[in-house]
C-alpha cells in the first residue's frame, strides 16, 4: 500500500512499528523493540534525502518551465512547450522562466485517476443535482475553465500533543494523539476549506515521485513558509480532534491548540481539477472524483458582550412571562408587576452566570460554506467510471487525556457531569433553599400540621435568586474545574482516582472566622444573623 512510504520501521527486524499513544513511542509488533520519536524523524529524513537524489537524476530527461503570476505570486511548473497566457488562480498574466529547482518537487505523488472530461462530467452532475443554488449556475458558466493541477501537499503522520480548554474559561487539559496520513495543502492562493471538502484521498495509489507522472500536467509549487505551514498543520489537526474534545468537555465551545513538532512530514503532489473565477470556486478530486464548491456569499456569526446577553435573555424571559400571565387572566397591571419582579431576579442571575465571560466582546466572524458531492470514490471498471456506494471517511485516532497524578503523568478518562453529580448538586441546592423548613421539622417532631412556611419568608426572598445562581454558575465550577478522574490501566480497565485528603487546620482561614464571631463590632452583625435564623426556624416550626 502507498501508506508504506510513511511507515516507521523497526531498526532490529525491519518490520513496521506502530505508535503507542500511552508510552509515546513506536513499538514493533514483531519483536517488541521500541523506536523513539527522534529516531523515527531521522529515519524519514534519510528517506527524503535519498528521494531528492533520485529526482535530480531523472530531472535531466525533462525540460520544464515555471510560470510566476505577477498578481497573486503563484508558481506553476509545466512542460516547456506549453503556452500559458493567464494564471488559473487569479486570472493574471504569467511570466515564464526556466525551471531549474528540481529539488523543490516532492518525493511522493498520487497520479490522476479521473480524466479532464470525466471531471467536467462530475462537476456538471453536481450542478444538475444542485440547480437551485446560485453557485451551480455560475460553476456551469465557468466549467470550460476547469484545469488540472498537481497541487503541493504535505503528508503528515505521527504523534502530537494538544492543550484543550473551554472557551468560556476553566482548566487547561493536555492530551496526546496520533495523526495517520493527514494531507495539508501548501498553497497560499487556494481556499484551504475548499480543498478539504474534496478530501480524503486513497493511499493505495501513493507512489514515489517521478517526472513521468507529471508529464502533460501543470504543477503548483508550494509557497507557504515554514511557520505558516506549521500553523496550518496545527489548525487542521485541532479541527480533527475537536469532536472528541467537545464530547469530553461537554460543550461545543472548545479551544484546541496542537503542537505538530513531533510528526513526520513528507511533501506530496495531489491531483486536483480547479476553477477559480472571481467568487466562483470549485474543485474536483483528480483521484476519487469528489466535488467541492465554495459558497459565493459568506455566512456571518455574531458574538455579543456578556452584559448584552444578560439583557437580551431577561427581555426574552420577561416577554414570555408577561404573555403567560395575561393569557391566564391576570390584569395588565398585575402581569406587568409580577413580570418586573421575575425579570429583576432573572437579570441578577444571568449577570452572575455570564460574568465569567467578560473577555467576550462584540465581533462578527465570517466563513463560507463548502458544498460537497455525495457517494464514494469513482473507480475505473471496464474502461468507464463506477462510483462506490460507501463514502470514504477521514480516519481520526481519538486523543488520550493525561493528568499529573501524584507526580506521574498518567493516561486518564475525564468525566464531568453524571447522574450522581447532578443529583448531588440538586440535593444541595434544595437543602440550602429549604434549610429552615428542614430544621423546623426536626424541632417540631415532623408535625407538618403546625408547619408555618411564612416564618421562612425572609430566607426564601434571599435564597430563591441565590440558589439558581449557585446551580448555573458555582456548580459549574465544581463540575468543570474538578472532573472525576479515572486512571487508564495497561489492560484497558479504569479506576477512579480520589485525591488523598489530609486534615490540617488552616489558621489563615480559622482566625478571620473567629474574629468575625467574637470581635466587636463585626460580631454583633454575625450574632444578630444567627439569632434571626434561630427565630426563623422556631416560627416555621410552631407558627406565630
Amino acid at each position: 500500500m502507498g501508506a508504506n512510504f510513511a511507515d516507521v520501521h523497526c531498526p532490529s527486524c525491519g518490520a513496521p512499528a506502530n505508535f503507542d499513544i500511552i508510552s509515546h513511542q513506536y513499538l514493533c509488533g514483531f519483536c517488541g523493540s521500541r523506536v523513539e520519536i527522534r529516531e523515527a524523524i531521522a529515519q524519514k529524513q534519510g528517506f527524503r534525502e535519498f528521494r531528492q537524489r533520485k529526482i535530480l537524476e531523472s530531472a535531466g530527461n525533462y525540460r520544464l518551465s515555471r510560470g510566476t503570476c505577477i498578481g497573486c505570486g503563484a508558481e506553476i511548473v509545466f512542460p516547456e512547450g506549453e503556452a500559458m497566457s493567464s494564471c488559473a488562480f487569479c486570472g493574471r498574466a504569467l511570466v515564464r522562466k526556466e525551471y531549474i529547482a528540481s529539488q523543490e518537487l516532492p518525493e511522493l505523488i498520487i497520479p490522476f485517476r479521473i480524466t479532464h472530461d470525466e471531471a467536467r462530467s462530475r462537476l456538471a452532475e453536481w450542478c444538475d443535482k444542485n440547480s437551485g443554488k446560485s453557485e451551480a449556475k455560475h460553476v456551469r458558466e465557468h466549467i470550460d475553465e476547469l484545469m488540472g493541477f498537481y497541487l503541493p501537499y504535505e503528508l503528515v503522520r505521527g504523534p502530537v500533543s494538544s492543550k484543550v480548554s473551554r472557551i468560556d474559561g476553566g482548566s487547561v487539559y493536555k492530551c496526546r494523539g496520533f495523526v495517520d496520513n493527514v494531507f495539508v495543502s501548501c498553497s497560499k492562493q487556494l481556499d484551504n476549506m475548499l480543498l478539504d471538502g474534496m478530501e480524503p484521498f486513497e493511499l493505495d495509489d501513493l507512489k514515489a515521485f517521478d517526472f513521468a507522472y507529471a508529464a502533460g500536467h501543470r504543477i503548483k509549487v508550494a509557497d507557504l513558509d515554514e511557520q505558516e505551514l506549521l500553523s496550518r498543520i496545527s489548525t487542521e489537526i485541532s479541527a480533527d480532534y475537536s469532536p472528541t474534545v467537545r464530547k469530553t468537555l461537554e460543550t461545543k465551545a472548545v479551544d484546541v491548540v496542537t503542537d505538530p513538532d513531533s510528526v513526520l512530514r513528507m511533501p506530496v503532489l495531489m491531483p486536483v481539477y480547479y476553477i477559480c473565477a472571481g467568487e466562483t470556486m470549485a474543485a474536483v478530486n483528480g483521484q476519487t472524483g469528489k466535488v467541492s464548491v465554495r459558497a459565493e456569499k459568506a455566512s456571518h456569526y455574531y458574538f455579543i458582550p456578556w452584559w448584552l446577553k444578560a439583557i437580551l435573555s431577561t427581555l426574552f424571559i420577561g416577554g414570555i412571562s408577561f404573555s403567560a400571565f395575561s393569557f391566564f387572566g391576570m390584569t395588565w397591571g398585575e402581569s406587568l408587576y409580577i413580570t418586573g419582579l421575575l425579570a429583576l431576579v432573572w437579570f441578577i442571575i444571568t449577570l452572575c452566570v455570564y460574568s465569567d465571560t467578560v473577555h467576550n466582546s462584540f465581533r462578527v466572524e465570517s466563513e463560507r460554506k463548502i458544498f460537497k458531492s455525495r457517494g464514494g470514490p469513482f473507480r475505473r471498471t471496464g474502461g468507464g467510471l463506477v462510483q462506490d456506494r460507501n463514502e470514504i471517511k477521514k480516519q481520526v485516532t481519538p486523543p488520550v487525556f493525561f493528568e499529573n497524578i501524584e507526580g506521574r503523568i498518567l493516561p486518564v478518562v475525564l468525566r464531568f457531569t453524571s447522574p450522581l453529580r447532578t443529583l448531588k448538586t440538586a440535593s444541595l441546592a434544595l437543602g440550602v433553599l429549604f434549610l429552615p423548613v428542614i430544621l423546623a421539622l426536626f424541632v417540631n417532631g415532623f408535625d407538618f400540621a403546625r408547619l408555618e412556611l411564612g416564618g421562612s419568608a425572609v430566607w426564601f426572598c434571599i435564597f430563591v435568586p441565590v440558589v439558581p445562581i449557585y446551580i448555573l454558575k458555582f456548580s459549574r465550577v465544581e463540575l468543570y474545574e474538578r472532573p472525576w478522574i479515572y486512571i487508564l490501566n495497561p489492560d484497558g480497565s479504569k479506576k477512579r482516582y480520589r485525591k488523598k485528603m489530609d486534615f490540617k487546620i488552616d489558621f489563615d482561614t480559622v482566625l478571620p472566622i473567629l474574629g468575625a464571631a467574637f470581635i466587636p463590632p463585626g460580631c454583633l452583625g454575625v450574632w444578630f444573623a444567627i439569632i434571626s435564623f434561630i427565630v426563623m426556624v422556631y416560627l416555621t416550626a410552631f407558627g406565630f
